[in-house]
């Protein structure tokens, strides 16, 4: 049985997660789908792409299917990652990826929303960046993707606390482009498809690739890339990561402890 459902319509696409069995989790099979459809898509000269989940639900997307995730010892989120792959293809499809969200956003599934180019949800909609109940080292990628489109405070809250921001913080916070009444989400959201696709796709294309590069544009010397990816490397090989899964696995709340060491590495730009 398909995870998603797909269809494509006047040259509008949609992808609708249809697994609530597991909460639409982003398992690699569902993303497998996924990446089926884009591909798809983009070989048909699709205008716009609406993202969303098949059926209002509490719950748009659990995130990362944490059953998938490496229990210890391993980076969490290499660059071959489903989830990754999955995130680089929304980035790159030529025409605009729009997500229509009822529910609350979950982890690696609000890292997807963030990174469409148009975000529409209903009052019900709330989001939650997870990695800090799971002792999990997000990657700098992840990182930058929040940053270019959420102001640092709000960025910094989401991923400290790892609580549900509701549907109008994020609004304040600029993160989605409209609330619409739950009634009228589904219409104004395809409203917005038709809009696009009637306008020029080769000036859109240009238009969502330079914005994106601009929007990311932050460099690093070699030696802080080496330095962040040091910092990554010691949480997920370290004691937080092994207990975060295993307490979520075991559907316990995580006893972390606290890490002297953490506070003792030196900065590649300090002076010793």
């Amino acid at each position: 049985m398909s995870l998603i459902t797909v269809s494509n319509e006047d040259r509008i696409g949609t992808i609708a997660f249809n697994n609530y069995q597991k909460r639409n989790a982003l398992s690699a099979n569902l993303i497998d789908e996924v990446l089926s459809a884009f591909k798809t898509m983009q070989q048909n000269g699709t205008r716009a792409v609406i993202l969303r989940a098949a059926s209002y639900e509490k719950v748009w997307s659990a995130g990362h299917d944490v059953d998938e995730l490496p229990q210890a010892d391993t980076d969490p989120l290499p660059y071959d990652d489903p989830l990754e792959k999955l995130l680089r293809a929304v980035r790159s499809f030529p025409a605009p990826v729009i997500a229509m969200v009822h529910g609350s956003v979950w982890g690696g599934a609000c890292d997807l929303v963030v990174n469409c180019d148009l975000v529409l949800g209903d009052e019900t909609c709330a989001f939650a960046i997870t990695p800090a109940k799971l002792g999990l080292p997000y990657n700098a990628s992840g990182f930058q993707s929040f940053l270019s489109r959420l102001p640092l405070n709000i960025v910094k809250e989401l991923f400290f606390t790892a609580n549900l921001l509701t549907a109008e913080r994020v609004e304040q916070a600029g993160l989605i482009n409209e609330i619409v009444p739950q009634a009228e989400l589904e219409s104004r959201v395809y409203e917005m498809a038709r809009t696009i696709a009637s306008r020029s796709a080769a000036s859109i294309s240009v238009a969502k690739t330079t914005l994106n590069m601009l929007s990311q544009a932050t460099p690093l010397s070699a030696s802080q890339f080496e330095y962040i990816h040091g910092l990554r490397r010691k949480v997920y090989y370290g004691p937080d990561y092994h207990e975060g899964i295993q307490a979520f696995l075991e559907k316990r709340a995580p006893e972390f402890r606290v890490d002297p060491d953490l506070n003792e590495t030196v900065r590649p730009d300090s002076q010793t």
